[in-house]
């Protein structure tokens, strides 16, 4: 063999090994970044200012015992945790004019008020007196509902990892935002308030004569099994 025959076959030996793993890298799957498996980092919530409404329907008459009621608790709320002032946004005409002065003297506070008008639409119903205030509160930085990706049946690789279904956390998430009653809790816990005296020296001579402390709750199911007959 020539030397220029060895050298090609020397080059053909190294160039099919290379063509071959080019070829193994094209069945390779694509790297995407995953979200993260904690619902609560997926999830996260956030403490922003919120803005609190309350639709009043006045329509130029005085205001019911239920709409009475609801502005007064509304207006204890903007007490508690309202921030800057009260906007009444109320439809044109002189229904929403009266219906401002009704709305103000049912929420018993005295706060400064920032009143708008909007031009109602007949077709779409009633045009109701909308009070708002914006208030420190709680709220899921994402968005609920999207499904980027199927749970199982498809052919890409990314559903092998049985990782965790992008909406997952994230209904409870919103509940929690919602239901809480301080959003400072979310952030640190609450102090320890003051022990129950009597309790604690009742648990600890329950302990020194060797009984048990805790509370017995106890249930007659005799008189349960009457009341049902």
């Amino acid at each position: 063999m020539s030397r220029v025959s060895a050298l090609g076959a020397k080059a053909a030996l190294l160039i099919v090994p290379a063509v071959m793993l080019a070829g193994c890298a094209n069945f390779r799957p694509t790297q995407q970044a995953f979200a993260p498996d904690e619902y609560e980092q997926r999830h996260p919530i956030r403490l922003t200012d919120t803005m609190r409404h309350l639709d009043i329907f006045a329509n130029g008459r005085a205001l019911d015992a239920r709409q009475q009621r609801d502005l007064a608790e509304f207006g204890a709320e903007y007490a508690r945790s309202g921030r800057g002032p009260l906007m009444i946004a109320a439809p044109a005409g002189p229904a929403g004019a009266y219906g401002i002065e009704t709305i103000r003297a049912a929420l018993g506070v005295k706060a400064p008020v920032r009143i708008t008008h909007y031009r109602g639409d007949p077709a779409i119903g009633a045009s109701p007196v909308r009070v708002s205030f914006a208030r420190f509160g709680a709220e899921v930085a994402s968005t609920c509902g999207l499904w980027p990706e199927d749970l199982a049946g498809t052919r890409e690789a990314q559903t092998w990892h049985n990782r965790p279904y992008h909406n997952q956390g994230c209904a409870y998430q919103t509940m929690m935002a919602a239901q809480v009653a301080d959003p400072i809790d979310f952030v640190r816990p609450r102090p320890e308030g003051r022990s129950d005296v009597v309790k604690r020296v009742k648990d600890i001579e329950a302990l020194r004569k060797d009984q048990d402390p805790s509370t017995q709750w106890r249930k007659d199911d005799a008189k349960i099994k009457e009341a049902q007959q």
